[in-house]
């Protein structure tokens, strides 16, 4: 809370819907009324604080209040089914939980399948005060760098959630390597609408203005037709995106949206791409049409987020998250040997923002740790001569046709080359012959025609006859997770249904 006490006034974040604003003097006020509620409701000086509500200002408030009252803050995400909200809810060991009321059916369809109970506290994220504040202000408690901050919980996309335990010393080694590559200031404003149930949203997009003193806008949810006039309004000087909020900007400036001037958003000094992997040609065409450079990244929720990032400069990579980013990396083969230069295996991270094991999952941190510290990713990639990463897929997505390693991704680009498609994403299907074949779901740009028939030949001129689709199914959607990742094995589910 040091900020507090040098810029007391300033506003550190901003809600646009309801033109509410959140200062660093009234962060740290609040925080001391919430400390003094959390000991009145017997809530334990360790105990876990559980968050079920949109981005508000009143959301920001208990996700950084909880932690500086040492409690472990964790948001549950708001898209997850009734089983798995309630696994976690089970498995979380969450004392209090907040909801906002558009929630509470879905929360309590998943506490009729909980064995724990805990203190529910329905809030309107919005409202610019908490039960809390009638509470007389007590003093925070000193907390540890060791201390357990935040847990989170992975998307469960190939299997049961796991537990992510992380650190105060990890999220501000994070912060902290974040504001130091991208140069953040006091000055700096950011524009993010990512959900603060995604380490994203709650790393990159709050916790790192918050310790460099600088700001967020924080909007409920992203809308092409707002995005670049809440930029404009708050003058922000850059903006964190995910490729699927950066292809439906690219869609709605092409096919009639207003397209702002250079000179409107002249105060934003680059754009930010994380959480999946950035086409290249939506990178290319996004400069192009907004004049904003874009510096694509790459984080993990195990690592704080951000683990890779691109420099600031003509170094830059299109295709490549970059450069180690605050964390040692490497490439290892199946049996843990370091690999070279441009030769694919599994990346491996350490460092001080990676977790040190998962929630009560001993089996699983085994698993993932060598006896070095250094954390198996599961991302499949490569290390060019200059030190810059690629990654290729994960290897649970990993296609293998006929013996031979096929990269979602590649289909991915070739078909996104394709002027009518705003979004593709392969997955393999079981298949007598080859073992695996490939099937790609496909999200038409809006009023765009394209028939199958023209999409298998466009793939066989972009990818060859082995690697074109077995299988093409046109969508209005894909499955994604909490930050526009598409969820590549949930795609199978749609195999069963064709």
């Amino acid at each position: 809370m040091h900020w507090s006490a040098v810029q007391a006034g300033k506003v550190f974040l901003y809600a646009p819907e309801t033109e509410a604003t959140l200062s660093y003097g009234q962060l740290a006020k609040e925080s001391h009324h919430f400390s003094t509620w959390l000991e009145e409701q017997k809530i334990n000086a360790h105990g876990h604080v559980g968050l079920y509500m949109h981005n508000g200002r009143q959301t920001s408030t208990i996700f950084l209040a909880a932690m500086a009252c040492g409690r472990v803050i964790t948001p549950l995400n708001l898209l997850a089914p009734t089983n798995q909200l309630a696994w976690v809810l089970d498995h979380s060991d969450i004392e209090v939980l907040f909801y906002s009321p558009d929630k509470k059916q879905s929360l309590f369809a998943a506490l009729e399948k909980t064995k724990r109970k805990f203190l529910l506290v329905e809030l309107d994220p919005d409202v610019a005060e908490g039960p809390f504040m009638q509470c007389v202000a007590g003093d925070l408690p000193i907390v540890e760098p060791t201390q357990a901050a935040l847990l989170m919980y992975t998307s469960g996309t190939t299997g049961t959630p796991k537990g992510v335990l992380l650190t105060h010393a990890n999220l501000m080694h994070a912060a902290r390597s974040m504001a130091s590559w991208h140069s953040l200031t006091q000055a700096d404003i950011v524009l993010s609408s990512l959900p603060i149930y995604h380490i994203n949203g709650q790393v990159i997009s709050t916790i790192t203005p918050f310790v460099s003193g600088g700001s967020v806008v924080a909007p409920h949810a992203f809308s092409a037709s707002s995005w670049w006039k809440l930029a404009i309004q708050y003058q922000c000087t850059w903006i964190n995106m995910v490729p699927t909020i950066i292809a439906y900007l690219i869609n709605a400036a092409k096919s009639g949206g207003s397209l702002p001037s250079r000179e409107e958003l002249k105060a934003i000094r680059f754009g930010r791409s994380a959480s999946a992997p950035l086409p290249p040609e939506h990178h290319r065409e996004f400069e192009a049409l907004f004049g904003i450079a874009l510096i694509e990244g790459m984080g993990m929720t195990e690592s704080c987020s951000m683990v890779f990032c691109n420099p600031h400069d003509e170094r830059r990579r299109y295709g490549s998250p970059g450069l180690p980013c605050g964390v040692e990396a490497k490439v290892i083969d199946a049996d843990g040997k370091l690999l070279g230069a441009n030769v694919a295996g599994e990346i491996c991270l350490r460092g001080g923002n990676v977790l040190s094991a998962y929630y009560k999952a001993e089996a699983e941190t085994a698993k993932a740790f060598d006896g070095e510290g250094w954390l198996k990713t599961g991302d499949l990639g490569m290390r060019d001569d200059d030190g810059f990463y690629f990654i290729t897929g994960r290897l649970k997505e990993l296609i293998i046709k006929g013996g031979e390693n096929i990269a979602p991704r590649e289909i991915d680009e070739a078909i996104l080359k394709h002027p009518a498609v705003l979004d593709a994403a392969a997955v393999g299907i079981p298949d007598a012959n080859y073992g695996q074949e490939i099937m790609v779901c496909i999200i038409l740009k809006p009023d765009a025609i394209c028939s199958e028939d023209e999409m298998r030949d466009f793939c066989l001129k972009e990818l060859g006859k082995f690697r074109t689709p077995k299988l093409i199914l046109f969508m209005e959607d894909l499955p994604r997770g909490p930050s526009g990742k598409v969820q590549r094995l949930k795609l199978l589910d749609l195999l069963k249904a064709h």
